[in-house]
């Protein structure tokens, strides 16, 4: 199976504190991986690591066999990796179909810019309805869903998604899962970083546990659902 992401001994401090220690993990082409684990357990800075947003202290993260670890985001982007980050950040002001364009901005090819608008409304009808609507009036789950397609529409190999059930309601949390599901159908390779385990691992064909910046377990989804240690400690087992 190819590797699409290598990330080898990954260490990131934020001045005197060591936020990730040593990560070591690989995402294969086509695969839904699970990062779970505690708030504070270096999730989100493993992915904005990834994404060129912030700079590692030590190791190695490769992309498509291409060391990225000291590329500008843009390029990481243009490479073929986008990210949707925790909280969603849709750009309020604008509307939805304004916040859309803004992730083909490295895209100029117009009419395929027009067929990944259309594959992004198919998979999101709701943000077809409105799309002339300020994406500031929109629900929790529909924000996600915007910040979800506006990545998507720049044709990602590899989608970052940072907690993206946070804050929301139940059945948006069923939603977003079936969504992530489909993006993987539809040849997307997901990486997911997650507080509810439950979910991310059902879904996931490989988890990592981190606790405190380390990777303590691994495994297939099913594999750390059943696992003693992944219940007492995420799934109230």
């Amino acid at each position: 199976m190819t590797i699409m992401l290598k990330v080898d001994d990954l260490s990131v401090h934020y001045g005197v504190i060591q936020a990730v220690k040593n990560v070591s993990f690989e995402v294969h082409e086509g695969e839904v991986v699970s990062l779970i684990g505690a708030n504070g357990a270096g999730k989100t800075s493993i992915l904005r690591t990834i994404s060129g947003l912030v700079r590692p202290s030590a190791g190695k993260i490769e992309f498509l066999g291409q060391e990225i670890q000291k590329a500008p985001a843009r390029k990481i982007v243009a490479s073929g990796l986008s990210q949707v980050p925790e909280g969603r950040h849709v750009f309020s002001g604008l509307t939805v179909m304004e916040n859309l364009e803004m992730g083909a901005f490295l895209h100029k090819d117009r009419d395929e810019n027009q067929k990944n608008l259309k594959k992004v409304f198919d998979r999101f009808p709701r943000l077809e309805e409105r799309k002339n609507q300020d994406a500031a009036t929109l629900s929790g789950g529909e924000q996600q869903m915007l910040a979800m397609g506006r990545a998507l529409m720049s044709k990602p190999k590899l989608l970052l998604l940072d907690e993206p059930s946070m804050g929301l309601a139940p059945i948006f949390i069923q939603e977003i899962f079936d969504i992530v599901q489909d993006i993987q159908k539809q040849g997307t390779t997901v990486l997911l970083i997650e507080q509810n385990a439950n979910k991310a691992l059902s879904i996931a064909d490989r988890g990592y546990v981190l606790e405190t910046g380390k990777i303590v377990l691994s495994g297939t989804g099913k594999e750390l659902l059943e696992s003693d240690e992944v219940r007492k400690a995420y799934l109230g087992g």
